[in-house]
């Protein structure tokens, strides 16, 4: 049977993936993503548009106590605000900043 390849859509060079609300930003492989979390909404020429965001960084290891699974926790206004802060989550975390 052949494998099935998925596209997924990218910001800054890394995966980020929704589920109704909710998007996870980053690579599942790497040891840390981050979790937004839409908590409101407004409209904008007939448009839903997120309006407040909730991030928290998280570690991937499965075997992590819950405690110790967020690492960072902030909020946003604005998606576009709230991708940006999660890339240099991730860019710091994981050793890959670009000058």
């Amino acid at each position: 049977m052949a494998e099935e390849k998925h596209e997924f859509m990218t910001y800054k060079g890394r995966p980020l993936v929704r589920s109704k609300k909710i998007l996870y930003y980053g690579d599942m492989r790497d040891p840390y993503v981050v979790m937004l979390q839409i908590t409101d909404t407004k409209e904008a020429e007939g448009i839903e548009m997120a309006s407040h965001i909730t991030l928290q960084m998280m570690s991937t290891d499965p075997n992590a106590a819950p405690t110790e699974m967020v690492l960072k926790r902030a909020e946003r206004d604005g998606l576009y605000s709230a991708l940006d802060l999660a890339s240099t989550w991730l860019d710091r975390q994981l050793g890959e900043v670009k000058e």
